[in-house]
């Protein structure tokens, strides 16, 4: 349980997005302790910089540079406007695998289009760091869009991952529309392939059918928010179900999850939708929940901090307000723990360190160290 949780503004003068926290949380029954670093304003992804420090997305369009040592923080320029309302605005954050060597970063957000349409899109751009903290993006190129952009504000999806060779992988999210998760002509309810620079690699599975098509990887896909490669270099997902379902699941080359046909949830209105067990040619989930988590965020532990947690997957919940930890046998995998972290979470990543970081939906970054002190 959380004890005891002050937090105070940021020293830094005039940046308003971030405060820090003068005394940690304490959580009960769990195997860490908590830290309170900072708090940031409307805040959706991070990621950690070759020095340590952390990039933090902010919904409202803002992208900040965090140095947890000494609690500084500088703005980032150049982020592109964004569309922001609902579950839209500033998105993911990932480095370029070869970011120590060429500065790209990519960003993913909700863009505005004609009327009241919007859409994901995905940019990719220099990041300049000042000499005192900061910087700016530079040559900044929109390199993918989800097509069409329709109306409403939900179920973007827009994560990112890198894999092991270098392909950018795109959670490309059916805009609470059904059935484009299952139309071709459409990149929406799909996960997304492409090279660093955009361009379809030869290889995709529909790459023949040409059009977005031939960037898909896979289909089937309701709202994806959590995209990451295991140590053996395997892609998984989960995404939020209907009404119920929600979903773990091995990402396979061309293979189709079923969404809306079938779901081990149903629809708001209360129809039914088919389980995955009535439709053996679509691709059935690793792990399901019903009552759901509302899974955001996923990161493989590749650490030694935490004994026994080396290979296992780490959920954000919102809905759930917890951190879930889910362990595998080969592709089989189980739900192991549930830790109430009393707030909704929007990311996991681990540290350089080995420690784990925790983005809350309400502000609070929490670094999480083992209670063994290791």
């Amino acid at each position: 349980m959380i004890r005891s949780l002050l937090v105070i503004a940021c020293a830094v003068a005039g940046f308003a997005g971030c405060s820090q926290a003068a005394s940690p949380p304490v959580f009960d029954n769990a195997p860490f302790k908590v830290s309170t670093l900072a708090t940031f304003e409307r805040p959706w992804a991070m990621t950690f910089l070759p020095d340590g420090h952390l990039l933090v997305t902010g919904k409202t369009g803002i992208l900040t540079e965090f140095d947890a040592a000494t609690r500084k923080t500088w703005p980032i320029r150049g982020v592109p406007k964004v569309a922001y309302g609902g579950q839209g605005g500033l998105g993911d954050v990932v480095l370029h695998p070869k970011f120590a060597d060429n500065g790209w970063i990519y960003l993913s957000y909700a863009e505005a289009g004609e009327g009241d349409t919007s859409g994901a899109a995905v940019a990719r751009a220099k990041l300049v760091r000042d000499a005192g903290g900061g910087g700016a993006l530079e040559d900044l190129t929109v390199i993918w869009r989800q097509v069409p952009k329709l109306a409403g504000n939900g179920h973007y999806g827009h994560r990112l991952a890198f894999s092991p060779e270098g392909h950018l992988f795109i959670s490309s999210g059916e805009r609470q529309a059904f059935d484009p998760a299952q139309d071709m002509g459409s990149n929406l309810g799909k996960i997304v392939r492409l090279d660093d620079d955009g361009s379809v690699p030869a290889d995709n599975p529909f790459a023949g059918k040409g059009k977005v098509a031939a960037q898909v990887w896979s289909l089937g896909h309701r709202n994806p928010l959590g995209l990451a490669f295991d140590a053996r270099g395997q892609l998984w997902n989960h995404e939020m179900g209907p009404k119920g379902g929600d979903e773990l699941n091995r990402v396979r080359r061309g293979a189709n999850y079923g969404y809306p046909i079938v779901s081990n949830g149903d629809h708001y209105d209360g129809r039914d939708i088919p389980d995955h067990v009535t439709r053996s040619e679509f691709e059935a989930p690793a792990v399901t929940w019903n009552p759901v988590i509302s899974p955001a965020g996923l990161v493989f532990y590749s650490g030694d901090r935490y004994a026994g947690w080396k290979g296992n997957a780490l959920i954000g919940g919102l809905s759930s307000s917890s951190l879930v930890r889910v362990a595998f046998d080969g592709d089989t995998a189980k739900e192991v723990a549930r830790y109430d972290m009393r707030e909704r979470v929007r990311e996991v990543e681990q540290a350089p360190d080995g420690s784990i970081w925790v983005l809350q939906d309400g502000g609070p970054v929490l670094r999480l160290d083992p209670v063994d002190g290791r």
